[in-house]
């Protein structure tokens, strides 16, 4: 059996945000405050932690509608606390939760261009999906985690993968 677009796509993002939603649970039992969470990066030339959770959201939340050919639902990116990520993470989940499998039938072929502020990127859904989607999503779920683990929240390489469905 071939895997599907869907399959490589909708369950990925589901489990990482709920990995980034658990990473955020651990970082409100910290000791860290939110306004050090929320300047905490890894370097100064990098964004700040709550961008990470925000741009892992957008990339998932886009990369499924640019696939399926529809609008997504929009953020103001105006997050001010855990709390406000969290709910940017759940729309996120939500909306990728309720698109049906065959919204992305002949997505692999489907043409996609992302404008970039300094260039212009032009894709077919796979080659989206595979070498810009989710390498991006796992970038961001990569750096919100160590940023995390650089402060000193208790973090391990569980919590970074989730829940690992066994087959």
């Amino acid at each position: 059996m071939e895997l599907s677009l869907y399959s490589a796509s909708a369950p990925m993002f589901i489990r990482g945000l709920g990995v980034l939603s658990g990473l955020l649970d651990k970082a409100e039992a910290s000791a860290l405050s939110e306004a050090e969470l929320f300047e905490a990066r890894l370097a100064e030339d990098m964004r700040p932690f709550p961008d990470q959770i925000r741009m892992a959201a957008f990339g998932a939340r886009s990369c499924m509608a640019r696939l399926a050919g529809i609008e997504w639902p929009r953020t103001d990116d105006s997050e001010a606390t855990l709390a406000d990520l969290k709910a940017t993470i759940a729309l996120t989940r939500s909306f990728i939760s309720q698109m049906p499998p065959d919204a992305l039938d002949g997505a692999e072929t489907r043409p996609i261009t992302l404008k970039l502020p300094s260039m212009e990127l032009n894709f077919v859904g796979e080659g989206y999906l595979t070498s810009f989607a989710l390498p991006n999503f796992y970038f961001h779920l990569s750096m919100a985690y160590a940023i995390l683990r650089s402060r000193g929240v208790d973090l391990g390489k569980r919590d970074f993968l989730g829940n690992i469905a066994l087959v």
